[in-house]
């Protein structure tokens, strides 16, 4: 998964090279897609109207307010309690569909083990058509969802939604629809594994693993692997880490941040790690502030995926919450560090022979690091050189070291010049030094 930017976070398929006793082979893996918020944001119309240009009449807005919150707040509770008939109780019950959906909605709810789960209202949003379609009193509104999986969430993580309430003859407030702001909400922040028909949910210590209802086979393979991965992660990465692994594998080929619909993800990709939010795109930041990561696997590559795959994802999962802003060899130089090293349930690699095939087929030929704008596009060099850069760190630095270089760059490192200056601080090198280090140690 790479880090991005401050600005857009536009993912593209990535390919490294996994190393074998015998062989060297290429996978992908691909990263997660979060844009900015665009969502308009409620007027506070002092006169008590609501936006002309939408169509609307004239409504007491903070009523509308107060009614909806406790609305929203109904269905968190029921799905907290247990409540089915609650939570279906502001649902359009002329939309047979829409019911359907909300019935399979709480099912998976249910089945992820919230220890909190809140709604909030962030703003109403204005589309003439919608309003036509449901009526005067049409209230369309972007919706936080706050909530925290027992056991797996360390804190508080939102997610948004987008509703679409009609006021009943009675004064009261109704869903009519959940899905007319799907196309304007930000890429990675909606989407969620109970959103995509009816799931199946397994755990284990410090995982959690999605796949579709009757799946079993495949939930208890990746809950073994991804066992095995978290305590590799835990026990290598610098300073350990007490997070969890989520592991997403539906069929459904748009998930969260995940698109396989795209045909290089498609074909190549395995798994991808995607954002979990503290703070939503837009609210605080336009990138938002990430909590976590959840990983989402290429349904068309799921048989392929192994408990390493799984430590380089979780390796992202745990420098999540560091910071956007590591330049990407030493982001997925040390997934793939993390990934070679020994585990449970995986063979021993070749790292001495891969060292020198990489020294001689890429490092020979290179003439700096793994540049941000081209790593993906140079992916069969880029993780080769990358986990060649971490090694070398690892080994002449030291984990700690390296653990505080990464997250400084991540939180700091927002210009080459910060970049140069954070790692001479740490390393007494700049990214050009640690390449014309990399180049000495290989004469050598």
């Amino acid at each position: 998964m790479a880090e991005a930017g401050r600005h857009s976070r536009h993912a593209s398929a990535r390919r490294r090279s996994r190393v074998w006793p015998v062989l060297i082979s290429l996978v992908l893996v691909a990263a997660a897609v979060a844009g900015g918020l665009a969502l308009h944001h409620s007027t506070d119309h002092s006169d008590g109207t609501a936006n002309a240009a939408a169509g609307t009449p004239s409504v007491d807005l903070a009523a509308r307010a107060a009614a909806v919150d406790q609305v929203l707040k109904r269905r968190a509770q029921a799905v907290l309690s247990g409540n089915v008939k609650e939570f279906l109780a502001d649902v359009d019950p002329g939309d047979a569909d829409l019911v359907s959906r909300q019935q399979t909605l709480y099912t998976n709810l249910r089945l992820f083990g919230f220890a909190k789960l809140a709604y909030q209202q962030l703003g109403q949003q204005y589309d003439d058509g919608i309003t036509q379609k449901y009526g005067p009193s049409t209230y369309l509104v972007a919706v936080a969802m706050t909530y925290q999986i027992s056991g797996i969430d360390l804190v508080p993580v939102r997610a948004m939604l987008g509703y679409t309430f009609t006021q009943r003859p009675n004064g009261t407030w109704m869903l009519v629809s959940d899905s007319d702001l799907d196309k304007r909400l930000p890429r990675g922040s909606h989407q969620e594994a109970w959103d995509e028909g009816l799931v199946l949910v397994k755990r284990a210590p410090r995982v959690l693993v999605v796949v579709d209802k009757g799946q079993e086979a495949l939930a208890d393979r990746l809950v073994t692997m991804s066992v095995s991965a978290v305590k590799a992660v835990s026990k290598s990465w610098p300073g350990g880490w007490n997070g969890s692994g989520v592991v997403i594998a539906l069929d459904s080929k748009i998930v969260r941040g995940a698109d396989y619909s795209q045909p290089k993800n498609a074909e190549d990709a395995l798994a991808m790690a995607t954002f979990v939010y503290r703070t939503l795109p837009g609210e605080v930041t336009g990138a938002g502030e990430r909590a976590d990561s959840y990983v989402v696997v290429n349904p068309r590559n799921r048989d392929k995926v192994d408990a390493r795959t799984m430590a380089h994802e979780f390796t992202h999962v745990a420098t999540a919450p560091y910071g956007p802003y590591a330049p990407r060899w030493l982001v997925e130089g040390a997934a793939t560090y993390i990934e070679f090293l020994p585990m449970d349930g995986a063979k021993p690699l070749a790292l001495a022979q891969y060292k020198l095939d990489v020294r001689t087929k890429y490092l020979a030929k290179a003439k700096s690091l793994p540049a941000d704008a081209t790593f993906f596009d140079q992916a069969d060099s880029s993780y080769p050189l990358s986990w060649l850069a971490l090694d070398y760190l690892f080994s002449r630095f030291g984990g700690t070291e390296v653990g505080t270089l990464y997250r400084e760059l991540a939180a700091l490192g927002t210009t080459q010049q910060q970049r140069d200056r954070i790692m001479t601080e740490h390393l007494g090198l700049t990214e050009a030094g640690l390449f014309r280090a990399l180049q000495a140690a290989a004469a050598a």
